[in-house]
């Protein structure tokens, strides 16, 4: 028989029994012993079970399902009887002396652990760190200069390592001053990022060279071919210069001619459709003319209501859509306010309150003028403009009118004088004949009046079909022109409104 301690207290259950020690078979579980031994003849013998849990998996040092150690095992010839007395004995014991090893969950999941040579125990651990909270840190750096060191001893280990040397942490680290807003930012950034972009080289698209470029073989585009490149990056660069413009305020338009049919209503209707279309909206072009134009007649659409009852309503116009039942929307993204029908003669009152309301709710605002330089209504968008842009003809009377307009507000001074100084004169071209000698005498008219820049428009023919206009249909050569007076009118406003 086989007698175990589990526990420290002795318990043996008789099981079944083998022939012998080198019997490889095991014996039934549940047999009786007598017909164990009937049928074998062989010594009986006693597997034990764990006192703790009660299983029969009982190893070598220790029991396969609760980990409780095992003591050695008793000869295999008691008998029964003292192994019932011992079990007796063991449950008396068990009743009146605590165990020296209490069992724990989980320890056959642990039957494989074996301890390192330099695994540390929790007591070490709980040492070192409460040698650890007893290191005292400064809340606030004290000076470099009088800093003093704090020792942190080295972690003792079990094993045989190599010692460390202490660390020595001065209680407070200097730091370098950091480096001050204006000498991170001493040079400018505004080129940075088109600089960082390096420009691919054109490759031809069209024609035999395009054929080439095609089936593999790079090949630079023709004259014709890089022209168009050429004039559809300057178009690009002017839509950047007009989309990226701000101001902290909104920004004005006036333009005027003194001349009646020089293209001031086409003029305000395509400026203001190009930067709306660019800058997304929030541009109005509105009608500052003393007498009913024909603002609302070239713009797209049939409203019921204009500037004549604008200026009627103006003082109870609070919200961006009650200013909105007052427009015509375009397909460019503007707002024109032109005459739907009869209307009193604006004044320079009309025109300021509507321009101080428009600016509420617009980013810019652009007026068509009428032809008389010096009523009230024209006074009153002199006063609100911020850019002047004069449009003219290739005729003689339609220069001279401009040049007279320019004098006329140089001699005023102010902010008359400032517009004209910084005027943009735009060449426009209805498709009549044009003599040559007079072109080239108006040329050397304007390149007298001393204008901020000169911009040339082609003939289109859908503006000179005189009626509704619409971007879109412009032709490609007259649509760049206007971009590119947008966007000097915008360059100009960007420099001169801060």
């Amino acid at each position: 028989m086989i007698e175990s301690q589990c526990c420290g207290k002795p318990n043996r259950r008789r099981y079944g029994r083998v022939t012998s020690w080198g019997d490889s078979a095991e014996p039934e579980k549940g047999e009786a012993v007598g017909e164990r031994r009937a049928s074998t003849g062989g010594p009986v013998v006693d597997i034990e079970s764990c006192v703790s849990c009660g299983s029969d998996q009982v190893g070598a040092n220790f029991c396969m399902q609760c980990g409780a150690p095992r003591a050695s095992a008793r000869s295999l010839n008691e008998s029964s009887s003292n192994y019932r007395e011992d079990v007796a004995t063991m449950t008396h014991q068990e009743d009146n002396e605590p165990t020296s090893t209490p069992a724990f969950a989980g320890a056959q999941r642990a039957a494989g652990y074996v301890e390192a040579e330099h695994t540390m125990h929790g007591q070490e651990l709980r040492e070192i760190r409460a040698a650890a909270a007893l290191i005292e840190v400064d809340e606030e750096p004290a000076e470099t200069e009088h800093a003093e060191p704090v020792e942190i001893p080295p972690v003792q280990s079990r094993g045989k390592i190599s010692s460390r040397p202490s660390v020595t942490i001065p209680a407070s680290q200097p730091f370098a001053p950091a480096a001050s807003p204006a000498d991170v930012l001493s040079e400018p950034f505004s080129g940075l990022s088109t600089a960082t972009t390096p420009d691919k080289p054109a490759v031809a698209t069209k024609g035999m060279r395009g054929a080439l470029s095609r089936i593999g073989i790079r090949m630079t585009p023709g004259a014709a071919e890089a022209a168009e490149l050429d004039a559809a990056a300057a178009r690009t660069y002017a839509e950047q210069i007009i989309r990226q413009a701000t101001w902290t305020r909104a920004v004005s338009v006036l333009v005027a001619n003194p001349k009646g049919g020089t293209g001031k209503t086409p003029c305000a209707l395509l400026l203001g459709g190009v930067l709306a279309s660019v800058r997304g909206g929030s541009v109005a072009v509105m009608e500052v003319s003393d007498d009913p134009g024909a603002l609302a007649f070239r713009a797209e659409g049939n409203p019921p209501r204009g500037i004549g009852e604008l200026v009627r309503d103006v003082a109870g116009i609070r919200t961006a859509g009650q200013l909105a039942g007052y427009t015509a929307p375009q397909t460019s993204f503007a707002s024109v306010i032109g005459t739907t029908g009869r209307r009193d003669r604006l004044t320079r009152e009309n025109v300021r309150d509507v321009a101080a309301v428009v600016d509420e709710f617009y980013s810019i605002r652009v007026m068509d003028s009428g032809n008389q330089p010096s009523s009230s209504a024209f006074q009153g968008a002199i006063e609100t403009a911020d850019a002047l842009v004069v449009p003219v003809m290739n005729a003689g009377d339609a220069v001279l009118e401009a040049v007279a307009l320019l004098d006329v507000l140089r001699a005023a001074g102010g902010r008359a004088a400032a517009l004209a100084d910084n005027a943009t004169i735009v060449c426009l071209t209805d498709g009549r004949p044009e003599h040559p000698q007079v072109v080239e005498r108006v040329n050397r008219i304007i390149a007298g009046a001393n204008a901020r820049q000169v911009f040339e428009v082609p003939y289109d023919a859908h503006i000179a079909e005189r009626g509704q206009l619409t971007l879109d249909s412009l032709a490609p050569a007259t649509r760049k022109a206007f971009t590119a007076t947008a966007a000097a009118v915008v360059s100009y406003l960007q420099q001169s409104i801060r």
